[in-house]
């Protein structure tokens, strides 16, 4: 073998540049600090025997990192978390009665545990670590017999586990990471590139090992892959180009029964709140006609027997219009909108010309057929 083939095996072990910004990285610093230190002091308050039992094992610190630090992995899950550690402890108790030569105990121990972790699919890495606790901590370990199960594995994990959720909810991350895939997900075109969840399971599938990202979340990376796409190749189409110019408008004098006529002639599903000089005060649409109950939540009711009762107590459009707007103005790039439908729910956005007068709507409608004009375009420049 060459030298420069030795020396490129050698920087193939190079690590690739971590991405994760300075603020997620003292996040999870911080997460894993208070959650080693909660543990502790739960161990300490709880436990009566502190002799024997010790109040952190190992393992949990490299639960901590994968908890806080890598929440996204499917190895860092509850059932993941929780099952792992449990299943783990339990071989290696048995193992340790079972074999007395401690090597061989603690390799029967870890094999076990990792061929038990992959059947009940709840592989943790630090389990592995448990597994080898259970076999080689001593006789304070050893006299815990089954005790080392619950005590403190089952404990301490189920209470890192809950600081973790509750540092995760309080500073505003995911965790658990975890959503099951229904029938109409799995069918689903993403970001219309012709991939479907179905798809990105199976292609894991035939990979044939472990890969530590959720199909989900490679779902959501093609996703906004493809985003990008569409903004590098439609820069340079703006918001005038494609809106639709006859906007039909309503005022907030005008009565939820004229509004809902409106709706219904024009089959559109949301109508501009205009002033006198044609600016931009709100929206109203066709879900706001349901009637909403004292609490918030929309009463299942139909929408044209709301109207009548809107219409006997002669209601303005004003009382019931959403007032905070999202707008864009005509000569933004289309590119800019393609998040804001895509993530945040819109489905309508007015168009607002240099005096902040509204001029135009783009619905989802005129986003795809703008896009698919401007690939037909490019294809025809191309041929």
């Amino acid at each position: 073998m060459s030298r420069v083939a030795i020396a490129r095996w050698l920087l193939s072990f190079v690590p690739n540049p971590v991405t994760v910004p300075w603020q997620e990285r003292l996040r999870s610093c911080i997460g894993a600090f208070i959650g080693i230190a909660v543990t502790g002091a739960t161990m300490h308050w709880l436990v009566s025997d502190a002799a024997h039992i010790p109040l952190l094992v190992a393992p949990m610190g490299a639960s901590a990192v994968l908890l806080f630090a890598a929440p996204a992995s499917p190895l860092a899950q509850p059932w993941s978390f929780i099952g792992g550690n449990v299943v783990a402890a339990t071989l290696g108790v048995l193992a340790s009665h079972w074999f007395a030569d401690p090597v061989v105990a603690a390799a029967f121990a870890v094999a076990a545990a990792t061929s038990a972790m992959f059947a009940l699919r709840c592989v943790h890495p630090p389990s592995g670590a448990v597994a080898l606790t259970a076999v080689l901590g001593g006789p304070a370990v050893h006299a815990l017999g089954f005790r080392f199960v619950v005590e403190p594995i089952a404990v301490q994990s189920f209470v890192l586990l809950t600081a973790a959720i509750a540092y995760h909810t309080v500073t505003g991350h995911r965790y658990p990471h975890v959503r099951r895939a229904t029938p109409s997900d799995r069918a689903a075109d993403t970001a219309g590139t012709g991939v479907t969840r179905a798809d990105i399971e199976a292609l894991v599938r035939k990979q044939g090992e472990l890969i530590d990202v959720a199909a989900e979340d490679l779902q959501t990376l093609l996703h906004k892959a493809q985003l990008l796409t569409y903004a590098r190749s439609f820069s340079d189409m703006t918001c005038a180009q494609i809106m639709s110019r006859d906007v039909v408008t309503v005022t907030a004098e005008t009565t939820a029964a004229t509004a809902w006529r409106l709706l219904e002639r024009h089959r559109v599903k949301a109508l501009p709140v205009v002033d006198g000089i044609h600016h931009v005060v709100g929206v109203v649409t066709r879900t706001d006609f349901v009637r909403r109950t004292p609490f918030g939540l929309r009463a299942i009711r139909a929408a044209r027997l709301s109207v009548r009762r809107d219409v006997a107590a002669t209601r303005r459009v004003g009382e019931f219009m959403t007032s905070a707007v999202c707008t864009a103005d005509a000569s933004l790039a289309v590119a800019k909108l393609i998040p804001l439908f895509a993530h945040y729910g819109h489905h309508h956005i007015p168009v607002l010309d240099a005096q902040r007068r509204l001029v135009g709507m783009i619905t989802q409608s005129d986003l795809i057929g703008g896009l698919h004009r401007q690939s037909q375009t490019q294809r025809l420049r191309s041929a």
